[in-house]
């Protein structure tokens, strides 16, 4: 049985105490919220955290308000139950809703916080194991141990690459991002807005922008503006399964043409991947199935899966045209 490794558990009930404690123990310290990957991630010794700060008591992280025409906010501690279920964002946002009710399971989502599926680790067949088998093969960048660091280690996917090329695995990321979300960030030394895009590195290893002392508070979504919104999930299994594929799509329209479009793909690298030939693409043009399909083959190029996640890479490759393209015909059938 992999049990827990000995840690310090926070439970502050204000966001200033929150940030305090950030504050003090820097990286030492890890945020929790539904525990739903943390929790795994320490028994196999992949997060070593001094200290855990539990966000259960910070009631205002769990607020949904506003409305598709003024926009809406959602507290970064909402479950991914009560994103997927409600009525303004599975009409307005459906896209999201969709997003949110595909991630693992029911008890999974019910537990799991739209705020850490945004910031979830990055995984790969290398990394998500073990501590013993990650150690018979020598450890990788992403964890090295035995004291080396990430220089002293490889890539095990490829040798010869200078950075970690783990995979982002989060669902609802590429749809913010396709929506044009914008996340606010807390640190006792200010507060910031930013967008969704704008969090993700691109290094499997430093996979974040946020900086360990800021707490995200808050995910601002734009007015939805008649947008047509659609999420494509590719994995194995119909439920529980990380996404080794994500398209996320959203289209508004000025009669039958195409008057704004974005394309994300999410599961082919370290980051969601916005897919700038398929929009410049379709602006302006009438929309089709041609256009869907032509759509769909420009994100092909840009999409570069690697060989460490379920499936085999060039049939990950073969499915992202074949997904966008259901995407964005979902969206606009919808």
């Amino acid at each position: 049985m992999q049990r827990l490794p000995q840690f310090k558990y926070h439970m502050p009930k204000t966001i200033d105490d929150t940030l305090a404690i950030l504050n003090d123990h820097g990286r030492d310290a890890m945020l929790v919220a539904g525990g739903t990957d943390v929790y795994p991630k320490m028994k196999r010794k992949q997060f070593r955290p001094k200290v855990l700060v539990g966000l259960k008591h910070l009631t205002d992280l769990r607020a949904i308000r506003g409305d598709h025409q003024s926009g809406m906010v959602l507290g970064a501690s909402a479950t991914l139950t009560e994103i997927a279920n409600h009525p303004e964002i599975v009409q307005h946002y459906t896209g999201l809703a969709t997003a949110a009710g595909v991630v693992s399971t029911p008890v999974l989502r019910n537990m799991g916080t739209i705020g850490g599926n945004i910031c979830l680790d990055t995984r790969c067949n290398y990394y998500d194991q073990t501590q013993e088998w990650r150690k018979s093969i020598g450890w990788c960048k992403k964890a090295p141990g035995d004291g080396l660091t990430s220089e002293q280690v490889p890539c095990r996917v490829a040798p010869g690459s200078p950075k970690c090329l783990a995979v982002s695995s989060t669902d609802t990321a590429p749809m913010l991002m396709a929506l044009g979300a914008e996340v606010t960030l807390i640190s006792a030394k200010g507060e910031r807005r930013v967008p969704v895009g704008t969090l993700f590195g691109a290094d499997g290893m430093n996979y974040l922008t946020k900086q360990p002392d800021e707490l995200l508070t808050e995910i601002h979504l734009p007015p939805a503006n008649g947008a047509k919104t659609s999420y494509q999930k590719l994995r194995r299994r119909g439920a529980f399964d990380f996404p080794v594929l994500g398209a996320a799509v959203s289209v508004t329209m000025n009669g039958d043409q195409v008057a704004s479009a974005k394309v994300v793909l999410g599961g082919v690298d370290s980051f969601p991947i916005e897919v700038k030939a398929a929009e410049e693409l379709m602006v302006g043009q009438t929309f089709s199935e041609e256009l869907a399909e032509a759509a769909g083959q420009s994100a092909f190029r840009p999409a570069r899966p690697m060989d460490n996640t379920d499936f085999h890479l060039y049939y990950r490759k073969k499915m992202v045209p074949i997904y966008v393209k259901r995407a964005l015909q979902q969206a606009l059938d919808e």
